[in-house]
């Protein structure tokens, strides 16, 4: 008889479910830690997220679209 306790990837206190890599550098990030950058259009096609220092390089726009990116932290 089983408890029904969820393992693996399904369990809440996985990371896989707020954990992105940056498109520049591939850095994995914490959403819910770190300030994390996002292309509105590029993002619904592919995850197109870029970390702190890569989207000032790139001075907040897109290097695919040139779009200006949004802040995607979940941050309350």
């Amino acid at each position: 008889m089983s408890i029904g306790r969820i393992l693996g990837v399904n369990a809440q206190g996985h990371l896989g479910w707020v954990t992105v890599k940056c498109a520049v550098c591939a850095t994995k990030m914490d959403v819910t830690r770190r300030v994390v950058y996002r292309c509105p259009e590029c993002s619904k096609h592919f995850d197109a997220y870029f970390c702190e220092a890569d989207a000032r390089l790139l001075r907040y726009k897109c290097p695919y679209c040139r779009e200006r990116l949004v802040v995607a932290t979940k941050k309350g």
